[in-house]
């Protein structure tokens, strides 16, 4: 059998979990997948590291004095060919570097949708594990990427279960997707207790280890909304036939039902590093066992622990930011836009201990109320909306807050 093709991959968010974990990957698969361009955030003493590590054409931070303390060190450390560039511009030529044939656009936020964008433009294979992306500019970034002929694999792990569950069927034969939500913390809290809780509880997430904001939004379930919106658009189906259902046990990464009443559900460990390897792979899959070095822990799933699979559909009542989701997905456009930016804004204020924990989704509605109805049809209009929208979510926090 010839050996793989070596793969030119750019990681855009090279410091978060994404990034290290698609590193771990790169470093088991020595032979399939290069790294050659990082994007790294603020997070200088990591990409210092990195950089040293995987010896990238190019590496990206956030701030121009963090690019020449970079760009100092690494000249110091004898690797002063490493290109040192910064802010977006940096980031779209990670991206979009000619030897790059995938991106992974990890990058947390609407800071990295420019560049992925652009990576569009230029041609590559998109990972995508970035929600705010296809929340944010869906509607622009998947026609650009149909006419270009670009493929865009979901990282994440609802997204990327039902991407290998489609496989088993033609899209007119999909009846519905449904998505897979642990319910997060608070699944079975009483509602007269929502008032109290604390910015401590709720980062306590029963299943995965993620960011903060990210946690916060698996607490209200407005993660689970997100990816209403993200499905509606990667798959192209209407808000209609994507249904959220709560499974605590987060075995059952998400399914597909298909019209003559068959279920595919995808099952696996609560692993970020199977998605990653699954979309880098694609149409491939690789053998856990020819990693070199193996992986640690195993991806390998034990079936002899699968004792119980329980499933609940969620109440709106008690996840409101949920509904406001699914809402948006309806309207499209600006709302979803809207949506993004206010529960950046609210998240924010309850971790700074500044509104409570039912205002976030309070912050949430009024902010989309407030905004006017509008389909952005450019990148910079995009920005514009989310700005505005940011604006408007400050004021109801504020108010909220006073």
């Amino acid at each position: 059998m010839p050996a793989p093709a070596l793969k030119k991959i750019a990681i855009l968010g090279s410091t978060g979990s994404i990034g290290t974990s698609t590193l771990s990957i790169a470093e088991s698969f020595p032979d399939r997948y290069k790294v050659v361009s990082l994007a790294a955030g603020r997070n200088i003493e990591t990409a210092f590291a990195q950089s040293q590590r995987w010896l990238p054409k190019v590496v990206s931070v956030a701030r121009e004095e963090d690019a020449a303390t970079l760009a100092s060190r690494l000249k110091a450390a004898g690797l002063g060919h490493i290109e040192v560039v910064h802010g977006t511009a940096g980031t779209v030529r990670v991206a979009t570097l000619p030897e790059v044939d995938f991106v992974v656009s990890a990058i947390v936020g609407v800071e990295g949708l420019e560049a992925t964008y652009q990576a569009i433009r230029a041609g590559k294979t998109i990972g995508l594990a970035n929600k705010e992306c296809l929340v944010a500019a869906g509607e622009i970034l998947v026609p650009e990427a149909r006419k270009r002929h670009v493929a865009l694999l979901p990282i994440d792990s609802e997204h990327n279960a039902i991407h290998q569950a489609l496989r088993a069927g033609a899209s007119r034969e999909v009846k519905q997707l449904w998505l897979t939500a642990s319910g997060g913390p608070f699944r079975e809290t009483p509602l007269d207790q929502f008032a109290s809780i604390t910015p401590q509880q709720a980062l306590k997430h029963p299943t995965w280890v993620m960011g903060q904001r990210i946690t916060i939004d698996s607490a209200t379930m407005m993660n689970k909304g997100f990816e209403v919106i993200e499905a509606v658009r990667l798959f192209d189906l209407p808000p209609a036939q994507v249904k959220v259902v709560i499974h605590p046990q987060s075995t059952v990464h998400s399914l597909v039902e298909y019209i003559d009443g068959s279920i595919l559900a995808q099952i696996s460990v609560t692993d970020m590093r199977l998605p990653i390897l699954y979309a880098l792979a694609y149409p491939e899959r690789v053998a856990e066992d020819s990693a070199n070095p193996p992986l640690q822990p195993t991806l390998t799933f034990d079936m002899t622990k699968l004792h119980q699979l329980d499933f609940a559909m969620p109440d709106f009542a008690r996840f409101p930011c949920l509904r406001l989701a699914c809402e948006a997905a309806e309207a499209g456009g600006n709302r979803c836009i809207a949506l993004n930016a206010a529960d950046e804004i609210a998240v924010a204020a309850f971790l700074a201990g500044k509104i409570a924990f039912p205002a976030i989704a309070s912050t949430i509605e009024q902010t989309l109320q407030a905004m006017p109805v509008m389909h952005p049809a450019t990148i910079a209009q995009v920005f514009e909306a989310d700005t505005e929208a940011r604006a408007i979510a400050q004021k109801f926090v504020q108010s909220a807050a006073g």
